[in-house]
């Protein structure tokens, strides 16, 4: 491409990509698909890189981050960020309004009102157009800067291209995570065993302050901005200054609204009492300010608050609802959390049907009894929470609910630590979600490199019985038949406390149905989500005649599913959830027992498995059917990629073997050590404390790790049966081949780009010569290899402790070459 086709394709994609971010970021839509906007996105940075002399500084480019910020330097404002004071009643804001006019001597004004959102506080400095500045509200007169981090949030102007800008002005806003994105996020830490967000104005706030810029680009941060501050603006009053900055390019929340009287801020604050919850982020009530700015300066301020504006919060709405079941969740560390479902109730313009219940203490503080009414509150976190319950409603003989004693995913007994809330499974060798923490290591690219082998699959193959240690992964190859159709997510299934399994409404419909797609049969229930299920059922029948999809048959099929739960009303209720073995008997009845399915329910996680122990021969068309009742499975091109993973993976030497094997303090380094001291697992075993003490960099705690792995049986077991496999446990001789010792006892890192080696080069090479590579900064170093652009803070830290710095040139000298 030559510099003029570039020049105009880099214009092209400028304007392409920022349609699209305005799309996104103003008006909540989209038009392409993330891939295909990261594929413009990575065009654009292709070509600016290939003609860097066609980069501009408010370049789409420049969002994606990549600055590393140590420590955000303090910065004094130039206009103090104010606080408000809060109102809470109509009342309070009638002796605002009241005061004001005292002020003023005259109720000849008027308010500008705009919603309150709960998100971030920013201040932003423009000189010249350019973004300069971003700092947060910190204690008012002082912040944090952030700019690194601001310029990646896509709907902040970098430069301002419009006529009559002042020369310096500043802005201000608030940042926030939407919804959208912050329930994105915990569904994917969710997914990865990690601690979900509390809230989004946390996340927000958590995002902004990341060292790591790239890292904050990748969250989708928004800002809308409310105030335009600066010597020479041109306006005179507040919504002049808003219709301004909308006009330079500002996102301005489209909520804002004049009002004449204190009767119209009233008729505003209720106008926007339920329709706030239709908005991207959350709002916590009302901001009125007098618009005129010679008025405000009259009225002054108090010591803490400005006297010409006021906050009106919205209280926090409460409902109440039936609790129907309480499921138990395990995280990864083994804790337990409770969850209640409940029956749909609207509160906070949004249906709830699940709350927290946190712990075993809260149960009992809430007295919570079987089937009792209770009341429900939502604030700003992930999922509501049970306030009280209404002991009025609660039915005669209703039993207190009782802490389950076994872990729901495995049977083992709970524990409670004294002094602690949380009760934990202490299986931690066998229960499901802890194995798949030590399965995860084992497979990691740095260990045994199973890169066919991802967290969904192992979660699958765990939770469906194929593994629970990682020498079970040797054994697949001998379960292929078995594996064909195994169900790759359990997504749409929740385990009530009984141990019975329940699949999503929408997956039972989906199987029962004919000639209805998925997604209809989804936004049909997301739109009746707050009818009961009796009456969800029914009302999905009477949109199966409107459709007129194969009526009399799809009709019929939803009769089979309300007759079976009405002959099985002893089972729990789970909301938005029905009982898999009452979906099975439509499909399996005649060929076997109610009591066999439910049994297989009880036992197994997924409709495949309980096929599977079943073995049933079904005709083509029933096995059809229940096929729409699984997730995506796997297929013969997925388990033949795993396979060919597993078979390479044997070829790893001994010391990755050896960190694969999870022992606790024993990273790649250590492993690397220890493998070429003792050269094999056994010698490794045997060695006392003394012989493992003498190794530089081997401590007390590692011994004591080393010990405690090796008197378990079940790990002797696993490393017996990963031999009988093929994996490698001692050094192979060509490994042993010293080119020589003029490193022998060094501790040696390498940092930045190296002329003679790559990375994995180095590291052998260092080896070879008798040294020891340590992966990372630490006082243990004897020198560092500084190569091109190493990382200033790597560079930084290696000064601070004094470890030297030495060129490739002076390394290559010392060891004679």
């Amino acid at each position: 491409m030559t510099h003029a086709e570039a020049s105009l394709r880099i214009a092209q994609l400028t304007k392409e990509i920022n349609h699209h971010n305005q799309l996104y970021y103003q008006e909540s839509r989209t038009e392409i698909s993330d891939y295909e906007f990261d594929q413009l996105l990575e065009e654009l940075i292709r070509l600016e890189t290939q003609f860097p002399d066609l980069l501009q500084s408010d370049s789409p480019s420049q969002r994606v981050g990549g600055t590393v910020t140590k420590e955000f330097q303090t910065v004094e404002h130039e206009y103090r960020m104010l606080s408000l004071g809060n109102s809470y009643s109509i009342e309070e804001l009638r002796a605002f309004d009241d005061r004001v006019a005292k002020g003023l001597g005259h109720r000849n004004y008027e308010y500008f009102c705009e919603m309150k959102f709960d998100g971030v506080a920013i201040s932003l400095v423009y000189e010249n157009g350019k973004l300069v500045r971003a700092v947060t509200r910190g204690d008012g007169f002082k912040g944090d800067e952030v700019t690194a981090n601001v310029r990646t949030i896509r709907n902040i102007p970098l430069t301002i291209q419009a006529a009559n800008v002042p020369a310096k002005f500043e802005v201000r806003g608030e940042i926030f995570l939407p919804l959208k994105e912050f329930e994105k996020i915990n569904a994917e830490r969710e997914a990865k065993g990690e601690a979900l967000m509390a809230n989004p104005r946390n996340a927000a706030s958590g995002t902004l302050k990341m060292q790591d810029s790239g890292v904050v680009a990748k969250r989708r941060l928004n800002c809308y901005f409310y105030q335009l501050l600066g010597d020479e603006i041109g306006v005179s009053k507040h919504d002049e200054a808003i219709h301004l900055i909308e006009s330079w390019g500002f996102n301005v929340s489209p909520t804002y609204q004049k009002a004449s009287t204190i009767e119209e801020v009233l008729n505003y604050i209720e106008d926007w009492r339920e329709k706030r919850f239709l908005l991207p982020l959350d709002t916590d009530g009302v901001v009125l300010k007098i618009n005129d700015y010679d008025q405000r300066e009259e009225l002054g301020f108090t010591a803490k608050n400005p006297r010409w504006a006021i906050a009106y919060k919205y209280k926090a709405e409460s409902a109440e609802t039936e609790l129907l079941s309480i499921t138990y969740q395990v995280g990864r560390t083994g804790a337990i959390t409770p969850v209640a479902n409940l029956a749909p109730v609207q509160l906070a313009g949004t249906t709830v049907k699940r709350a927290s219940l946190h712990n075993a203490n809260e149960i009992l503080r809430l007295d919570l009894h079987e089937r009792d009414f209770v009341f429900v509150e939502k604030g700003g976190e992930i999922i509501p929470k049970i306030t009280a319950v209404n002991p009025s409603r609660r039915k005669h003989g209703a039993p207190p609910i009782q802490y389950i004693t076994t872990c729901p995913e495995c049977g083992t007994g709970l524990i409670r630590k004294e002094g602690e809330a949380k009760h934990y499974c202490p299986n931690a060798v066998g229960c499901p979600p802890q194995v798949l923490g030590k399965i995860e290591h084992f497979v990691h690219k740095r260990a045994m490199d199973i890169d066919s082998l991802g967290t969904e699959r192992i979660r699958a193959l765990i939770d469906q019985g194929f593994i629970s240690t990682y020498a079970d992964i040797y054994d697949l190859d001998q379960k292929q038949a078995d594996l064909l159709g195994l169900e790759m997510s359990q997504d749409q299934y929740e385990r009530e406390a009984t141990g019975l399994l329940y699949i999503n409404l929408d997956k039972a419909l989906f199987a029962l149905t004919e000639g209805i797609s998925f997604k209809q049969i989804q936004d049909f229930l997301l739109e009746n989500t707050h009818l009961p299920l009796r009456d969800r059922l029914r009302a999905f029948q009477a949109q199966i005649r409107a459709w007129k999809k194969k009526v009399p048959a799809n009709v019929g099929m939803v009769d089979f599913l309300l007759q079976n739960l009405d002959q099985h009303t002893d089972l729990m209720k789970v909301e938005d959830y029905v009982p898999v073995a009452v979906v099975l008997e439509i499909f399996l009845g005649r060929r076997v027992s109610f009591e066999k399915i439910l049994e297989g329910s009880k036992k197994h996680g997924t409709v495949h498995m309980i096929l599977l122990e079943l073995d049933l021969d079904l005709p083509s068309e029933i096995q059809e059917r229940i096929k729409k009742l699984k997730a995506n499975t796997f297929q013969e091109g997925v388990i033949s990629n795993m396979m060919e993973g597993i078979f390479k993976s044997k070829e790893q030497p001994f010391e990755k073997v050896l960190f694969a094997l999870g022992i606790r303090n024993i990273g790649e380094n250590t492993a690397v050590l220890l493998a070429r001291h003792f050269g094999s697992i056994e010698k490794l075993q045997e060695a006392s404390a003394e012989q493992l003490l003498e190794i530089n960099g081997v401590g007390e705690t590692l011994v004591h790790s080393i010990r405690e792995f090796f008197t378990q049986p079940e790990n002797l077991n696993s490393i017996a049966r990963l031999k009988s496999h093929g994996l490698k446990f001692e050094i192979e001789q060509s490994e042993t081949v010293q080119l020589g010792n003029a490193l022998e006892g060094k501790r040696i890192l390498a940092s930045g780009k190296l002329q003679h080696f790559k990375r994995d080069e180095i590291v052998d090479f260092v080896q070879a010569h008798g040294g020891q590579y340590i992966s990372s900064v630490s006082k243990n170093l004897d020198f560092i290899i500084e190569g091109e652009e190493m990382g200033p803070s790597k560079k930084e830290k290696a000064q601070k402790l004094g470890i030297p710095l030495i060129s490739e040139e002076e390394f290559l000298r010392m060891i004679g070459e």
